[in-house]
This record gives structure tokens, sequence and C-alpha cells, in this order.
């Protein structure tokens, strides 16, 4: 049966258990499928994707017409929308993907033992991978893409707002998956916008491995406290800067304002401008100006407010807040110890950074910040999966098991031990 024509009753969690069911046996096959066979698809999809264009756009428009009608933001309308430049990213997101090197398999670490077997660690997939998401229908495609890449079937969840759009995407990724002769069932996308959908499939530790959550704030919290399956997710990017005594003042600068103004709603943009009190009249002055220029609100410490005559005084709460706006916390510190302190306190262990010439304070920075991505002389907007050399990211994680910091293709792997032997027996 085409995956796409269930029908979903009432009964909701029978639905997840199907789906459940049908990604556990579809994910043995992706096992067993090579690398040939897994590009074959990927490329299919991307070329199933330009073909169906006008599909897509003509089921987005249903979406987007009932998000205005629901009185949505512009924001959301603007990350829900498909058109030709986003579908084309898709296709090339997907080609990407199949571009990259494939993990399942490798074996790394082999080392023979006294008794003459050999041990190693091979890279192998989760198994099914449960994702849940909002808003961006473009995440069908960039999460079937890596999964399947790395020889996982999913279930995805979008959000109700983007059920139509979701759901063509979907048609063009089974397309693909026929045409290499793999089984549909290694992509499913929920067909319903019931909330039990994504409660069944977050408590479905029979057939699910892990969760990605994709989303705001409310929805992991959710997640985090309802979910029986693991987990890969962060909360939220309270990144920080910190510009050191011994920092560059043209570089601070910098760095300062791309990790503030390069774009201001991501999880990896500066929330937290931290700057040592010797360095503070040295580039306080200019960052300031450049960020009031850019209409920036600045929330500063008495401290900093003396150097910027029209920043507002700063609360408590300010430096817990991931503003994902044009907003950012200021407070000038004494120097690295301090700065750090401020760091494990108020942040998220996102990603953090510091600006500093002097090389054993930045390597104390990268040794003592307890966050998954430590830079120094870089802005936080690195934090990335593709400018890691990932290729692509499935999200973030903060969290310290399995995965940390972007999470690409080997972050939807594990690691199991292979033995090789020549008749050996333990003696």
């Amino acid at each position: 049966m085409d995956q796409g024509d269930r029908s979903v009753t009432g009964d909701i969690a029978g639905y997840m258990r199907e789906l459940g069911r049908a990604a556990r046996e579809a994910a043995r096959a992706l096992a067993r499928a090579d690398t040939a066979t897994k590009d074959r698809a990927l490329r299919a999809m991307a070329a199933e994707i330009r073909a169906r264009a006008a599909e897509l756009q003509e089921a987005n428009r249903a979406d987007l017409e009932q998000a205005r009608k629901n009185g949505q933001d512009a924001a959301l309308v603007d990350r829900l929308t498909l058109d030709t430049p986003a579908i084309e990213q898709m296709a090339e997101g997907l080609e990407q993907v199949a571009a990259l090197d494939d993990p399942v398999g490798r074996i790394t670490g082999l080392r023979r033992r006294p008794t003459g077997i050999e041990v190693g660690r091979m890279r192998v997939p989760i198994g099914v991978i449960g994702i849940i998401y909002e808003s961006r229908p473009n995440v069908t495609a960039d999460a079937a893409g890596l999964c399947l890449k790395a020889g996982n079937a999913c279930i995805l969840r979008g959000g109700s707002e983007a059920l139509h759009s979701n759901q063509a995407i979907a048609a063009c990724v089974r397309a693909g998956l026929r045409t290499a002769g793999l089984p549909e069932a290694a992509v499913q996308v929920v067909a319903t916008a019931e909330r039990a959908a994504v409660g069944a499939l977050i408590t479905m530790n029979a057939y699910v491995d892990i969760i990605v959550p994709r989303g705001g704030k409310e929805l992991i919290e959710r997640l985090a406290r309802e979910s029986r399956i693991p987990m890969i997710k962060h909360l939220e990017g309270v990144c920080h800067v910190y510009i050191d005594e011994a920092a560059d003042p043209e570089m601070a600068v910098r760095i300062a304002d791309n990790a503030k103004t390069q774009r201001y709603g991501t999880c990896n943009t500066m929330e937290t401008l931290l700057v040592a009190e010797a360095m503070a009249p040295k580039v306080l002055p200019e960052i300031g100006a450049i960020f009031a220029n850019k209409g920036v609100e600045m929330r500063a410490d008495e401290a900093s407010r003396r150097l910027l005559p029209g920043a507002k005084a700063a609360t408590e709460d300010d430096y817990y807040t991931e503003w994902l706006a044009p907003v950012v916390s200021i407070r000038v510190v004494k120097g690295l110890d301090e700065a750090m302190a401020h760091i494990a306190r108020y942040g998220s262990q996102h990603t953090d950074a510091i600006v500093t010439s002097d090389r054993s304070r930045a390597e104390r920075f990268l040794r003592e910040v307890d966050s998954s991505s430590v830079m120094v002389n870089a802005s936080t907007r690195f934090a990335d999966g593709f400018e890691y050399g990932l290729g692509a990211e499935i999200g973030i994680s903060t969290d310290k098991l399995h995965a940390r910091g972007p999470v690409g293709l080997e972050g939807l792997t594990t690691q199991k031990y292979v033995v090789l032997g020549h008749g050996e027996v333990r003696r």
C-alpha cells in the first residue's frame, strides 16, 4: 500500500503503531542497502522535487492561505513558504547528501590483541528515527535525505501549518525510494495534524530508537517531559562572545557584529556579549554604534551603560534569555574567570566564543567552557553542520551522550564492536 494513501481514522494510536511496524521492517532493508542504492534514491528524490515543483507550490498555497486566515505572523509565513528558490534548494540539498561519504560500515580502531583476535568498531545505522518539527516544510526533504544516507528509516511529523506541503514532498520522496527499489516505508510522513500522534510517536519505544525534535522551546520541553525514547536535542541557544583583554580590538568588533547581526533568529546567534573591563573602553563604543545603527536593542549592566549611552538596564532574566531577535545582553567582566563563571551560570551549553591573542587563555577557555561548540577568534554563527564540513545537519545537540554539537550523518549512526578472528579460542 502506498504510504501516502493510508486513511487516518479516530484510532491515532493504532495508526502510529502501523507506521512504527512498517518503519522497523524498512530499517532492516535499509541496513542492507549499499551506498550506490541509497545515493540513487536521493538523486531520484531530487529529480521528483524539480519535476513536481508546480504541485509542491499548489499544496504550499493551501497551507499559506490557512496560515494567513489563522493570523500567523509574517515570520512563520516566511518559514512556511515554498517558492522556486526554496524548492531548488531542497533538491540540491538531497544531491549534496548523495555526494557525502557514507559512514555506514566503516571500521575504525582495529587492533590486534595478544590472543590473535583483531578488535575494532563499525559504524551502523541507529534504526528508526522519529523527527518532530514545526513550520519549515523543507525539513521533510532534509531529514529524509540524511536519515536515508545513514541507513535509518524515519517517521516525520511536521507541524499542522505545513500539512499539505509536507505530504506533497513526501510523495516525491516515496517516488525516489521506488526508483531505487527501496521500501517506501523507509520515510513516512504522519498524515494527521492531531496532537495525539506526537504523544504516540514519543512513546513507541518498541519501534522508534531516537527522537529528534526541531522547534521552539515549548515543544522541546513538552517532548523532554513525555518521551520514553532517547532524544537528540537542544533546548536553547544562549550563546556568548567574550572579548578578552588580550583581544585584537578590530577583530573583536567584527566578530561581535557578525555573531549578533548576521542573522537574528538562529540558535547560534550571540545573545550575550561579555567584555573584559580593560578592553571595554576600546571596543564597546564602536560595537554600540554598530548595534544602534542596525536597530539592535542593548540591555547592559551599569559598567557597560557608561560606554553605551543608548543601552537599557539589563535585568537578571535578560542574561538567561535567548532573544532570537535584534536584542543583545551586554556585561563588563573583570577577566577570563568571571567570563567563564557567567557562561556557566547563564549559558545553555550550545556555543560560546573567546576573542583573544593570548594562547594560554584561549586554551583555558576551550578546556573549561562546557558547551557543545567552543570557539577561539571566530563568530558563533559558524556552529553549523555545513560550516563544520558535515555536509548537512539534522540539528544541534547540547546533550553529552551519543552526539554533541551539530549532528550530521555520523551522528545518525552508532557503533558496534567487531572482532576478526583466525580460529582463536579462549583459554
